[in-house]
């Protein structure tokens, strides 16, 4: 027998026993109705496009004790006891693996707008939603909307920075946004290659990150190279007082640039000359004591 939790008493705690599929949606109190599973139509704009079956299985031997605890988001169909999903896709595939004749919901209005961002955002709390779905919801309430980037970010909770920057991952080639949907790169990888002008340059630089490992940091560096930017070196360490004393002191000593390389053992010596002349007085400078034995 399977055993009931303090979650509640299971799918009986939330919706009357005993209700056969076909009758019409009854109400459950607290606006919760329970509406059979096969009235309730799939979100033609749910952004999350890929469904893990493991999880999915987990899930539904869970509603199989438990019950489903958070009631679907469903609208009014255009056709009488059809229903069309708002937010809850995950639950309602996991209730028909779970054989569920009706699920709880909560019905209410909502414009096509509306079904989109509700989606989205439940979907965005949840953490469910790769890059490219994101991108490609939010690609929705730009296009197909007319929403500014800064109303997609006011209504999804995100910066308008952050919205601009995922909206860009949907300008990279097929194969770089399929690697970055099979979690072979990262998103981070796929804004560093969006430095590349070329679509060519994109896949190359995707079959260097692959084949080597490389982070997103050192993908950075490999678009800098490949566009020609120099890279800076690092910044020397500065020598120690004494050090950088007696730097100067030779420079004036012998008239040139003298550099001391210092290191953890020993370290070197660079006098600079810029000149075949320059490089004769220096030379005679430095073998005075030879010339004068």
């Amino acid at each position: 027998m399977t055993r009931k939790t303090g979650l509640g008493k299971g799918l009986e705690a939330l919706i009357p026993t005993g209700q056969k599929q076909e009758e019409p949606a009854a109400p459950l109190g607290a606006g919760i109705r329970q509406i059979p599973v096969d009235q309730i139509l799939p979100n033609p704009h749910q952004p999350r496009n890929r469904f893990d079956p493991v999880e999915l299985e987990e899930l539904a031997e869970s509603i199989r004790a438990y019950g489903i605890l958070q009631p679907l988001l469903v609208t009014q169909g255009t056709q009488p006891n059809q229903y069309l999903l708002i937010a809850g896709e995950r639950r309602l595939l996991a209730a028909r693996l779970a054989a569920l004749g009706t699920v709880p919901t909560i019905i209410r209005e909502a414009t096509e707008q509306e079904r989109v961002e509700l989606a989205l955002v439940e979907n965005l709390q949840r953490a469910d939603l790769s890059p490219l779905e994101t991108a490609e919801a939010y690609r929705q309430l730009v296009e197909d909307f007319k929403l500014s980037h800064e109303q997609v970010a006011e209504r999804v909770g995100k910066s308008r920075t952050a919205v601009t920057n995922t909206l860009r991952l949907l300008k990279l080639p097929g194969a770089v946004q399929q690697a970055i949907a099979d979690g072979r790169i990262s998103e981070g990888h796929g804004r560093a290659l969006l430095g590349l002008n070329s679509p060519q340059a994109q896949l190359a630089a995707l079959q260097a990150i692959i084949k080597n490992e490389l982070t997103v940091r050192q993908t950075e560096e490999l678009v800098r190279k490949m566009s020609g930017e120099k890279i800076p070196k690092p910044p020397k360490p500065a020598l120690p007082a004494d050090l950088a004393e007696l730097e100067q002191r030779l420079r004036l000593s012998l008239g040139t640039k003298v550099t001391l390389v210092n290191r953890k053992k020993g370290g070197m010596i660079v006098i600079h000359y810029f000149s075949e002349e320059e490089l004769s007085a220096l030379a005679d400078q430095l073998l005075r004591s030879e010339h004068d034995s």
